[in-house]
Formats: C-alpha cells, sequence, structure tokens
C-alpha cells in the first residue's frame, strides 16, 4: 500500500505527498496547505524603516545627553546680593546639583542676576541622596520636593528603557526581513517620547515647588540647555514612532498615491 505514494518536494522547500488514484492518475494533497506565508520587507520599505530609524536614534542619543547632565535648570541669586566681589549661581538636574561661584566683573553689566553658569568659577556638586537615604536637598535655604524629583527621574528611566525596547524590535525587524515588529517598535518609541515630555513637565513643576518653599532669598530661575535637548528628543522620539506606525499599515499612504513597481518583479 505504501508503494503507491510519493514523496514530493515542490519549488518553496514543502514537503508534499501524492498518492496514485483508481484510474491511474495522481490525486496531490501538499503537507504545507494550511500554512501562511510570512510577508517579507521589501527593499524600498526597508529603506524608510532605517529613516525612521534614524530619527529615532537622535531622540534617544539627546535623551542619553539630557539625563546625563545638571543643566536643567538654573538658579541665580542677584548680583549684587553677597556685597562682595563674588556670587553665586546653582544648577541641578535629576541626578545632581552644582552651586558655582562666579566673578561679579566676568558678568556682563546689564544682567541684573548672577550667571550665566558657564562663565569660570568655582564649582561645588553634590549627588542628590533622593535616591540613598531619601533625604531633600537644600539650595539656597530651599527645599526640594521630594516625590517630584523622584517621579521625573522615574519616568525619565522609563522612557529610555521603551527606547532600548523599540531599538530592539526594529533590530529583528531588519534582521529577519518581517514587518511584524515595526508596530511594537512605534509603540516603544511614541510611549518613550511621552514619558520624557512629562518628565520635563513633573521637573518644572519640582521647580516651582523648589522657589515657593522659601522667600528669604530672592532668585531668578530659567530652564537650561538640557531641557531643550529633552524637549527635542521627545518630539523626535513621537514623530520616528508615528513614521513607524505608518510603515506597519497594510499599504503606506504614499505608496498608494505613488505607486511604483518593486525590483524583485
Amino acid at each position: 500500500m505504501w508503494s503507491n505514494f510519493i514523496v514530493q518536494q515542490d519549488e518553496d522547500g514543502r514537503i508534499g505527498v501524492v498518492g496514485a488514484g483508481q484510474g491511474g492518475g495522481l490525486g496531490g494533497v501538499k503537507g504545507g496547505r494550511g500554512q501562511r506565508r510570512s510577508h517579507k520587507i521589501s527593499d524600498s520599505q526597508e529603506g524608510k524603516i532605517k529613516l525612521a530609524f534614524f530619527v529615532s536614534i537622535i531622540g534617544v542619543t539627546l535623551t542619553v545627553l539630557g539625563m546625563g547632565t545638571e543643566f536643567w535648570v538654573e538658579l541665580a541669586q542677584p548680583k549684587n546680593f553677597s556685597g562682595n566681589q563674588t556670587c553665586q549661581v546653582a544648577h541641578y538636574g535629576l541626578w545632581k546639583g552644582c552651586i558655582r561661584t562666579l566673578w561679579v566683573a566676568d558678568i556682563d553689566p546689564e544682567r541684573t542676576s548672577c550667571g550665566p553658569a558657564e562663565l569660570p568659577g568655582e564649582t561645588n556638586c553634590t549627588y542628590f541622596k533622593f535616591f540613598t537615604s531619601g533625604e531633600n536637598a537644600v539650595i539656597f535655604k530651599k527645599t526640594t520636593n521630594k516625590k517630584l524629583n523622584l517621579a521625573a527621574s522615574i519616568l525619565a528611566l522609563l522612557s529610555l528603557t521603551m527606547m532600548v525596547m523599540g531599538s530592539i524590535c526594529i533590530a529583528m525587524a531588519l534582521s529577519k526581513g518581517v514587518p511584524f515588529f515595526i508596530k511594537p517598535a512605534s509603540f516603544c518609541f511614541i510611549l518613550s517620547g511621552v514619558l520624557v515630555l512629562l518628565s520635563i513637565l513633573i521637573f518644572h513643576q519640582s521647580v516651582v515647588s523648589l522657589l515657593s518653599s522659601d522667600h528669604s532669598i530672592p532668585l531668578h530661575h530659567e530652564l537650561s540647555w538640557s531641557v531643550t535637548c529633552m524637549g527635542s528628543a521627545g518630539g523626535l522620539l513621537i514623530f520616528g514612532g508615528i513614521l513607524f506606525m505608518i510603515l506597519s499599515l497594510p499599504f503606506s499612504p504614499w505608496e498608494k498615491c505613488f505607486p511604483h513597481k518593486d525590483s524583485t518583479t
């Protein structure tokens, strides 16, 4: 009985069984009939994915740069507050703060407050104890809000985690040649951008809480360049995630408007 069956292999590499019928004809039953073919990423789509990934990588780089610096906000005393030839300016970020002593002669005569912090001077930096002993930091007799600072730091770390997950999904999509991982990557990058922007908002609320804790020393405050990096990073991450979302659709809007012939056909 088994001699009437022939094992054949088709062009796609799937194995089928062919049996002999009563009239001498052959009835074929392919073993891969119930299998679903996986869609592959075309060359044009791969180029668009790499372009969107490049935009997202710029956002990731700006996020890491902003998170690692302590120039999120500058707090400056009045230039002549101490009544001598020096004045002090403080700047801090998510992890540590610095107090910088500047010479009044180096400051712009039209500027009423001390600073900017980039001027040469003596610097004393310390890491915050939010994450170790849970103590609040005191800057110019003003006390930080531990809960808000911790929330901003945790959101920034969560955003970095989502960026790593999105990058892994894109790397797997490009290496395997399948678009399945593009949609999870778009979700990760969009969520990471939203978390970055939320971290900036909560950090700003912590600065407002710090300034309202004591009014004995007047301070001039302004958000510094690290916040600009983080804000730009959040926008780029959301934009990159939207690009990945468009690429994960069954058809791309621009391909529907401008169809082109695939190079493989």
